[in-house]
């Protein structure tokens, strides 16, 4: 009985032993918390691909909050932190890039697919009228005499 306490007590310590530390930072006033809040949940980490380094906690995710919390600390805009950070790991930080030759396939994309699918959608409808259209031809006069014939004969038929 004495090692089964033990070992859920062991089981119990370890849990708290791996649990992370958070980061805790020393701001002057409820603004700058929260504009060091909206930085670091506005960039991405790195290494976690679409996860911001606000709710990271890979280490570069670790390094760019402190990197943040630093150039805030020594008076940095917003702006000069965000091309910083961009400057050192690329443009892939920022969760909207900015437009330029670089980035114009990226947002061209959704544009160019919007407009290549309604245009399959045009090609679809128009060749599917056109088939219809070529299997009922209108008739030639030969056919329509003929037609007429035919209900004549059928009128006579049926009164008699």
């Amino acid at each position: 009985m004495p090692r089964i306490v033990f070992l859920a007590l062991a089981v119990l310590i370890s849990g708290v032993a791996a649990a992370e530390v958070a980061d805790v930072y020393d701001f002057g006033d409820r603004a700058q918390e929260q504009r060091y809040q909206n930085l670091i949940a506005e960039l991405r980490c790195p290494k976690c691909q679409n996860q911001n380094i606000a709710d990271s906690s890979a280490p570069i995710a670790r390094d760019m909050r402190d990197e943040v919390y630093r150039m805030m600390k020594d008076g940095a805009g917003n702006d000069e932190i965000v091309e910083a950070l961009v400057g050192r790991f690329g443009e892939f930080v920022r969760y909207k890039p900015e437009f330029d030759s670089r980035t114009f396939l990226l947002w061209a994309t959704p544009v160019i697919g919007v407009f290549g699918g309604l245009l399959a959608v045009a090609v679809v409808i128009i060749r599917s009228r056109r088939r219809a259209g070529a299997e009922n031809p209108a008739l030639s006069a030969e056919e329509k005499a003929r037609v007429a014939r035919m209900l004549a004969e059928k009128e006579q038929d049926g009164t008699s």
